[in-house]
């Protein structure tokens, strides 16, 4: 008679386990994305290398190659996590409701916050350094931008129909993005006022206070 083959080990039932490789992926995808941002933001794209990336979260020069194919794949990750935050914030922001001028003073604050507070480097960089994205990557981070900003219309629509905002919504919203977004080149939380005081002041410029008339 044969000798019966051993058994063989049961699989464990669901999803295999992963790897400390594996498991550390997410991690490190993070942290280069996160290191990328800082570092296209100071120094520029053309001006960072895949080895000062690599340096900044301790990796080996070409390590980051294993977690993104290019350099510039990097750089529309940094754009596209951005924005994708900046996107969740802002339906966070517009969910506690409110007349028109409270969501457009909520839309301006939390715009500032995604501008200048903590995880802000993507902003500064998606501005400057779209030239180097290739078209099908620039044309996904304007597809990103036009969610981020369809909000806002209905907003305008709203104050312009109450008599409050006097400009093309369409124009009003370009010239709020763009005064906004400069606030990069200039303001500093330990040198300007905070980001409550300057949406203050940027809600005066936007939307000026009702002056009645006074009659005779």
């Amino acid at each position: 008679m044969s000798t019966p083959a051993p058994a063989l080990p049961k699989r464990p039932r669901g999803r295999p386990r992963k790897t400390l490789d594996e498991r550390d992926e997410g991690n490190r995808r993070r942290q280069l994305v996160r290191a990328a941002a800082r570092l296209f933001r100071r120094k520029g794209f053309d001006g960072t290398s895949t080895r000062d990336i690599a340096a900044a979260v301790g990796m080996h020069s070409g390590s980051p190659f294993y977690h993104f194919e290019s350099k510039g794949a990097l750089l529309y990750e940094v754009m596209e996590q951005g924005m994708q935050a900046a996107m969740a914030r802002q339906q966070q922001a517009l969910a506690e409701g409110g007349d028109a001028p409270a969501l457009l003073r909520r839309l301006v604050r939390n715009h500032f916050e995604t501008l200048h507070g903590p995880g802000a480097d993507f902003i500064p960089v998606m501005l400057y350094e779209n030239r180097s994205l290739d078209a099908r990557q620039r044309a996904g981070i304007a597809r990103l931008q036009r969610e981020y900003e369809a909000p806002w219309l209905p907003v305008l629509q709203a104050l312009a129909d109450s008599g409050r905002l006097r400009a093309d919504i369409h124009l009003a919203r370009l010239f709020i993005f763009g005064a906004l977004n400069w606030s990069v080149q200039w303001f500093d939380r330990k040198k300007r006022a905070t980001l409550d005081e300057v949406t203050d002041e940027a809600m005066v410029l936007f939307l000026p206070p009702h002056r009645q008339r006074v009659t005779a």
